[in-house]
């Protein structure tokens, strides 16, 4: 099984990034089940702006991260908030993702129908409720099943920032959380993986 996190600080590497340590500690998780693992920090990428599947421009690297995205079964959205928002870089991301809709299989089912999708946030209380509805709906346009406490945010100390992040005591509900995540997203995907769900009558 694999699992592919997106992370969508809107720093490259190799600043610090508080949204890749918590992604970091939900992929442990899933490790610990024997899922493998993958990284992929899109600000480092020169992704261009479209809503196609190829390649939009020499060097587009979205192509790339588009073959992951349809090699794992489960796919971790991880965002900082900016202004109550997702960020710039996973809306970027989703744009992307759109022609995906109208992808299928062989046998005409949507590509991203029997895959996993889960949430991290890094930011504010209320605006991390806010994008994790946003990327979950996002999610679910795509084909993708989100079980039920597929998140975690973390929201505490006086703003988003790596090094409060490993100092900060209060992330004890956030990594606990995201225990939960790991264990409703491998199960769900297990569960998928030994009943898919089949080609729709509309596809």
């Amino acid at each position: 099984m694999r699992a592919l996190f997106l992370n969508a600080t809107l720093k490259p590497s190799p600043a610090p990034s508080s949204t890749a340590e918590l992604n970091a500690h939900v992929a442990q998780q899933l490790s610990a089940f024997g899922v493998d693992v993958e990284h992929v920090r899109l600000a480092d990428l020169d992704i261009a702006f479209g809503v196609q599947s190829d390649a939009v421009r020499d060097g587009d690297a979205w192509p790339q991260v588009r073959e992951k995205v349809l090699a794992a079964d489960i796919v971790v959205f991880g965002s900082p908030t900016w202004l109550g928002q997702p960020s710039s870089v996973v809306k970027q991301a989703l744009e992307r993702m759109d022609a995906l809709i109208s992808e299928t299989t062989a046998d005409g089912t949507p590509v991203c129908f029997n895959k996993v999708a889960g949430v991290i946030v890094v930011g504010n209380e209320d605006g991390a409720h806010h994008v994790i509805a946003e990327i979950a709906q996002a999610a679910i346009d795509l084909g993708f099943t989100i079980p039920g406490q597929a998140w975690t945010y973390w929201n505490k100390g006086p703003g988003p920032g790596e090094e409060e992040y490993r100092t900060s005591e209060d992330r004890e509900w956030t990594h606990s959380t995201g225990e939960a995540m790991a264990h409703v997203l491998f199960h769900t995907a297990t569960a998928l993986a030994q009943h898919p769900i089949p080609k729709p009558p509309n596809a």
